[in-house]
């Protein structure tokens, strides 16, 4: 029995089956013009699908809003044009025999590496970006209302189309992230609030219109961070009380599987509490709310995703500490970024035992789409 075979074991969710525990996370790419997916867009997810990997979701794809994204690359997921290119990429991704969901995303108010700028102002729910940072402009009920609809109606087309599964973009500081922030919502009517819970009814109702939108066994991913990009150190919930007030009312809205962000997935979420080999964020997630969790953070890999992106090369490091984690249920799926950029091959070669040939991330990686 080989020491990563924990990571091979399949897994049912609704509708999805998985033929093991490994899922590519979503990746931004920026190489769709005019918002539409190509043919080499479709080829880069169908070899992710043929190395081995359990379960693709897409980069960041955009719904319809007219400021929803922030660079001029990202692609969307509304209109003919880009929903036919993403019908070539589940295509692709199934003939493969891969299972894929796309990612489904506002940028809010938060500004692009590149400097482009959409058309319209951005939006956000106070007018800032950050605590005490103003930019762009307040969203009106108005504007949460067809936000809502607009996430619905990507999901239903991400169910059309053929997708498994679909994934809500709420970490890292973006629109439903920045609802859940009480740095950047200060909002006085209901979709405020002095409380994590009051805040999290925005991102309750997308998850609700999408249940709603998709039906009962079709899986709903909902990705969730404690840090932003503003602000690494920040902590949405300081206690697993207020994790649970967050995350079991989305839970309860109807996503069934909670992607939780950290920087390193080896890091205790509340050390204090159960010490320093204690439950990771996924952990706690899925001990608090029941659900499917998946866990990402520098798998594999020496540095953290901020620093790596910086201009920092990671190396390959050992699978152990996941193993372990696996082994004893703490989540039930991991998903794994920079290293499948530099190897579309990575979930083979774990499979197979060849851990040598790992190799380590250089962001070099980030100017192809091989």
């Amino acid at each position: 029995m080989s020491a990563t075979d924990t990571l091979f074991r399949p897994l049912r969710i609704g509708s999805l089956h998985l033929a093991n525990r490994i899922v590519m996370a979503p990746m931004t790419r920026t190489f769709a013009p005019g918002g539409v997916p190509t043919d080499q867009i479709a080829a880069y997810y169908r070899r992710r699908a043929e190395g081995g990997v359990g379960l693709i979701l897409s980069e960041g794809t955009v719904v319809d809003r007219p400021q929803s994204r922030n660079e001029a690359g990202i692609p969307f997921f509304h209109g003919d044009a880009a929903l036919a290119g993403w019908k070539g990429v589940i295509d692709a991704v199934h003939a493969a025999g891969g299972r894929m969901g796309p990612q489904i995303w506002h940028t809010g108010s938060v500004r692009g590496q590149s400097g482009w700028e959409p058309e319209r102002p951005v939006e956000s729910p106070s007018g800032l970006v950050a605590p005490d940072k103003p930019r762009g402009a307040a969203m009106s009920e108005a504007d949460i209302a067809d936000t809502v609809s607009a996430f619905a109606r990507a999901a239903a087309d991400a169910k059309r189309l053929g997708f498994d599964t679909v994934e809500i973009h709420g970490a890292h500081g973006y629109l439903i992230d920045q609802f859940f922030w009480s740095g950047t919502n200060r909002r006085e009517d209901r979709y405020g609030g002095e409380t994590l819970r009051q805040r999290s009814r925005f991102a309750a109702e997308i998850v609700a219109a999408i249940r709603a939108a998709v039906g009962p066994d079709y899986p709903v991913i909902l990705r969730v961070s404690q840090w932003k990009q503003q602000d690494y150190a920040t902590r949405l919930a300081e206690t697993p009380a207020l994790m649970e007030d967050w995350l079991q009312p989305l839970v309860d809205a109807g996503a069934n599987v909670l992607h939780c962000s950290q920087r390193r997935f080896w890091e205790p979420e509340f050390p204090e509490i159960d010490g320093e080999n204690g439950l990771n964020f996924a952990g706690w997630a899925k001990k608090l709310t029941g659900a499917t969790t998946i866990s990402v953070g520098s798998v594999g890999l020496s540095g953290d995703l901020i620093s790596s992106f910086s201009g920092e090369a990671s190396t390959s490091t050992g699978l152990d500490p996941l193993v372990e984690r696996m082994e004893r249920d703490e989540f039930d799926l991991i998903a794994v970024g920079r290293a499948l950029l530099s190897d579309a091959r990575w979930v083979e070669k774990v499979r197979d035992g060849r851990l040598a040939e790992l190799t380590g991330f250089d962001r070099t990686v980030l100017a192809t789409l091989d």
